[in-house]
């Protein structure tokens, strides 16, 4: 009986803390495909939903099963849908609905569409206890073709880039990626790790790339990595940085791609650091 009102209180008290619509995290990265008939991109959505907010039931004794359901939207630009799928998300079982740290789940989603402006539109909403509402979140999003070498948009990760022959949902361009949700880095993130495709440039021709991570007080760090393009395909770049003596607070990433002296293409990502928060690393997948 003592155990039974422990659970329960514990359970309440988790209760509690969930009231009001879970969180949504919605990522969205632009790469060239490789059609050469009808001028578009691959659109790679990311979305992610910390599970500290979610309803967990109990499943069977010390086990608990949290789920939330999200709707994804691709709207053109006279308000018609160019894509919408429904996808349950249930990050894994637990034992102890206590915990302050939960991990969250991530589901990733690849998308040819044609040049053109849309409107990406997430909504997420707790499965186990609908009367909390559901959360919506929108971006624009532009897709237009490139006239002359391009970076594809840059993913902030929060593990290095692993080498894999594997077929796993989160691979790109050969590597495991881990991206850090919303350009987040938390206590502990001593490196900022970073991927990108380089297309349009002359195969063979060897080229200079330049990292530059600077923060708002003009704190900043350089890097510099050799590149020869590939042929016929896009040009995978990984690279990492230290944070080093950047503060807290946002950061800008910016890469440039140099033939010689001549700037060809540059492409700039933001993200966010903290160094008591914590983020963690590699949500997994549904």
């Amino acid at each position: 009986m003592r155990f039974l009102l422990i659970l329960w209180a514990c359970l309440a008290q988790a209760l509690a803390a969930q009231a009001g619509p879970p969180r949504l995290l919605l990522d969205v990265a632009r790469f060239r495909n490789l059609n050469q008939v009808e001028k578009g991109a691959e659109v790679e959505l990311y979305v992610t939903v910390p599970t500290q907010s979610l309803t967990y039931r109990q499943r069977a004794p010390r086990a608990f099963q949290s789920a939330a359901t999200v709707t994804l939207e691709i709207l053109k630009a006279d308000g018609k849908p160019a894509y919408k799928e429904t996808v349950i998300l249930k990050p894994p079982v637990i034992n102890d609905t206590t915990l302050a740290l939960k991990n969250p789940v991530s589901f990733l989603k690849r998308i040819p569409l044609p040049d053109g402006r849309y409107t990406l539109r997430g909504t997420v909403r707790d499965q186990y206890r609908a009367g909390n509402g559901e959360a919506m979140v929108e971006r624009p999003l532009v897709l237009e073709t490139p006239t002359g070498p391009t970076l594809s948009d840059v993913l902030l990760l929060a593990r290095p880039a692993v080498k894999s022959n594997g077929d796993d949902t989160f691979l790109r361009g050969g590597y495991l990626l881990t991206r850090a949700p919303s350009g987040f880095f938390g206590r502990g993130a001593d490196n900022l790790y970073f991927y990108t495709e380089l297309q349009g440039a002359p195969a063979g021709q060897p080229l200079r790339l330049h990292y530059h991570l600077s923060a708002p007080d003009g704190t900043a760090a350089d890097a510099d990595a050799p590149l020869t393009p590939q042929a016929g395909r896009p040009t995978t770049i990984v690279g990492q940085l230290p944070f080093g003596p950047l503060p807290e607070g946002e950061f800008t990433l910016l890469v440039d791609v140099y033939s010689g002296k001549k700037l060809l293409t540059s492409h700039r990502a933001t993200g966010n650091r903290s160094t008591t928060e914590y983020a963690p690393a590699g949500a997994a997948s549904r």
